[in-house]
């Protein structure tokens, strides 16, 4: 257990460190109020994620803390995490040299919006784990695995997914950035192409899946796909 808090605590201590240097080196100076918010924002809601886990779910904190592409079995999704954690990168040091360079800014409430876009989807991915403690960072079916129906599961098959979404439309939003919510579309392609390869895996892997496909049907929207 304390290995675990241990890991934890470096974790987060070793990607703020990271963090604060990929922004504030690609923005040029300290004086971005934005960055600073957007991190706290962020930490606030990781640390308040984890420290959840580690009093309610340590198993799926041990699941959720066992991520990278290095983690995943098929090559396929090896190149699709690798994607979207560069994405993830990207999506900071964009917006970031956006406000160096002043190409498109966003008004003080817009960034203020993005920090609450940001909130609500780890608000959403809170109600995720909430319901589904099998919800791991990376594809695997273990022994006493079964099929969540309730929650959001009830509407979509993959709303860990879409609550991440909201996370690449708050980031931009939040760091002051219009132009770089435009590369939302190739972040939405990624998902499609993990969610698509991961249903294939489950349907063959984890009893019942097959059923629930058919018991709901849309997949990242309601009513949309």
């Amino acid at each position: 257990m304390k290995s675990l808090i241990w890991k934890a605590a470096v974790q987060t201590i070793l990607g703020f460190a990271f963090f604060v240097a990929i922004i504030y080196f690609s923005a040029g100076t300290w004086d971005y109020w934005q960055g600073w918010a957007y991190l706290a924002v962020f930490f606030a809601c990781g640390v308040g994620f984890t420290v959840y886990l580690f009093l309610y779910d340590v198993p799926l904190l041990e699941r959720r803390m066992n991520a990278g592409p290095w983690k995943e079995e098929g090559w396929a999704q090896k190149i699709i995490v690798s994607l979207i954690i560069i994405s993830f990168f990207i999506f900071m040091v964009l917006p970031a040299l956006d406000h160096r360079l002043g190409l498109s800014p966003v008004p003080a409430w817009v960034s203020i919006l993005g920090d609450l876009v940001i909130v609500f989807s780890f608000l959403f991915i809170f109600w995720v784990i909430k319901v589904n403690s099998f919800a791991a960072a990376n594809i695997a079916v273990v022994s006493d695995q079964k099929v969540i129906s309730t929650g959001p599961y009830a509407y979509v098959r993959h709303p860990m997914y879409a609550g991440a979404l909201w996370l690449f439309v708050g980031m931009p939003l939040a760091l002051g950035s219009w132009w770089t919510i435009a590369l939302i579309v190739p972040v939405v392609a990624v998902l499609m192409w993990r969610l698509l390869d991961e249903e294939k895996f489950l349907a063959r892997d984890l009893p019942g899946y097959a059923e629930y496909e058919k018991k709901v049907k849309y997949r990242l929207v309601p009513f949309v796909w």
